[in-house]
C-alpha cells in the first residue's frame, strides 16, 4: 500500500451550523459544493484536501474520520486484510472519489481513497 497524503478530515457534530460559520468566517475556508449524494458541509484548503462537517445521525457514529490518499484502493484493501484489519464489505463511489472505510486498531473508522 502507498499512502500519498491526506484527502480530507470529516467531523459530525451536532453543532453543525455554528461549526460550519466558524470554519468559514474564522478561519477563512473556502466553502465549496459537496460531491453528489454528500451530505456535508465542505471547506478546501490551498493544499487540495478539504474539511466536512456532518450532523450526528446516531450516537454510535465515529465524530471524525480521516481519508487516507491512495493510489491503488485494490492492493490497499488486500494490505489490510492481510494485517488483519476489519474492512467495510464494498469499496463506495461518488462522482470524484473511490473510498473504503476501515477500523484502525484505535478502533475508529478511517477511509482510503483514491481519485477517480
Amino acid at each position: 500500500m502507498r499512502v500519498t497524503g491526506i484527502t480530507f478530515v470529516g467531523t459530525r457534530t451536532g453543532a453543525r451550523p455554528a461549526m460550519s460559520d466558524f470554519l468559514r468566517d474564522v478561519l477563512g475556508l473556502s466553502h465549496s459544493e459537496p460531491t453528489a449524494g454528500m451530505d456535508a458541509d465542505v471547506f478546501d484548503l490551498p493544499d487540495g484536501s478539504s474539511f466536512a462537517v456532518a450532523s450526528v445521525i446516531s450516537p454510535d457514529e465515529p465524530e471524525r474520520t480521516v481519508g487516507f490518499s491512495v493510489d491503488d484502493i485494490d492492493s490497499a484493501r488486500s494490505a489490510l486484510e492481510a494485517a488483519g484489519v476489519w474492512v467495510d464489505d464494498e469499496v463506495s463511489e461518488n462522482e470524484r472519489f473511490l473510498y473504503l472505510h476501515f477500523r484502525a486498531p484505535d478502533g475508529r473508522l478511517y477511509e482510503l481513497v483514491q481519485e477517480r
